[in-house]
């Protein structure tokens, strides 16, 4: 980001996905190693969770297939799936903010480097983590909800309470996921490159989305369409395609996606990291880059206390 501090809180929305994607050409190595190490078995896990689930699926559907060993398969997989997204969702993203900062701050890049910050970052994120879940299963029991309330309209054939239970379903769906997923993100960066973590750096997350809520909703809703896309486009050509499409159609159209998979997750993380100083610019909250240098020095164990913060609000402490 060659952009003065100050000048960030004037980037649009599309300035500010120019200056993301201009970011990996400052150190090209280590982010091809990021790529291909952490972003890309992301990227081919969230495709290729459907098409190994599938056959599961139709093994239980079938008569001889409704054992409880078929769903004990499925569990399992479901399990280890789950476990592979969340440590390779956190790696990738300790990886991309500590290497975007560390470009920020002119400290020497490498990915080397990037994997020796890591373990201490990754604490943070999981953490930070565990306090988003807290928010999502509260907001997935209310969606259920409204969704139960929603079969019961329809069997009732109440327009009204059809209506109603619709329309709080697309705004909890469109409006407040969109939002819990950019406080999500955004507090993931606060929690790498601030001194607060879990519920601290949620609050930090809220308070730094005022005033770019609007900003933040369409970058997040552009990126959940992508990859609602890309998801929709490989179920129906390589998962269920089999008696539309030959397998060589098929494996060409499967590797090409989770290309563009990659690239988006990709972008996705340095857009994140960009937005979390827009916020801090929007905010006047500048950033000390001597002691975000010394921060994240203190993943790489070169940390000596110092008196200064890396908010700039915080130095009169």
């Amino acid at each position: 980001m060659d952009l003065p501090p100050e000048e960030l809180q004037f980037l649009s929305t599309i300035d500010l996905l120019k200056e993301s994607i201009s970011i990996p050409k400052r150190s090209p190595k280590t982010f091809y190693l990021i790529t291909l190490i952490l972003v890309f078995p992301l990227s081919f896990a969230i495709l290729a969770h459907s098409l190994f689930t599938h056959p599961l699926l139709n093994q239980i559907n079938t008569p001889a297939g409704s054992h409880a060993s078929q769903w004990a398969k499925l569990l399992v997989f479901q399990f280890c799936y789950l476990i592979f997204l969340l440590a390779f969702s956190l790696l990738s993203t300790a990886a991309v903010v500590f290497t975007v900062a560390s470009l920020y701050t002119s400290k020497p890049v490498s990915f080397s480097s990037t994997l020796s910050a890591i373990p201490g970052v990754f604490k943070r994120l999981f953490i930070t983590y565990l306090w988003v879940s807290v928010l999502m299963i509260v907001y997935n029991v209310i969606f259920l909800a409204f969704l139960v309330l929603l079969v019961i309209a329809i069997d009732t054939q109440n327009a009204g309470l059809l209506f109603f239970a619709i329309i709080v379903i697309f705004v909890l769906y469109l409006v407040v996921h969109s939002y819990m997923s950019a406080l999500w993100h955004l507090a993931s960066v606060v929690a790498v490159l601030e001194p607060v973590y879990g519920l601290a750096a949620m609050k930090k997350s809220y308070e730094l989305l005022k005033g770019r809520t609007r900003m933040a909703f369409w970058l997040v809703l552009g990126y959940l369409s992508f990859c609602g896309v890309i998801n929709g486009i490989f179920g129906a050509v390589v998962v269920h395609g089999g008696e539309d499409y030959g397998v060589f159609v098929r494996i060409v159209v499967g590797g090409f996606l989770v290309g563009v998979l990659v690239i988006v997750n990709l972008i996705g993380l340095l857009v994140q990291s960009v937005f979390y100083y827009v916020c801090k610019s929007y905010h006047n909250q500048g950033i000390d880059k001597s002691a975000l240098y010394d921060h994240l020095g203190g993943y790489l164990g070169e940390y000596v206390p110092l008196k200064s913060s890396i908010q700039m609000e915080n130095l009169d402490v």
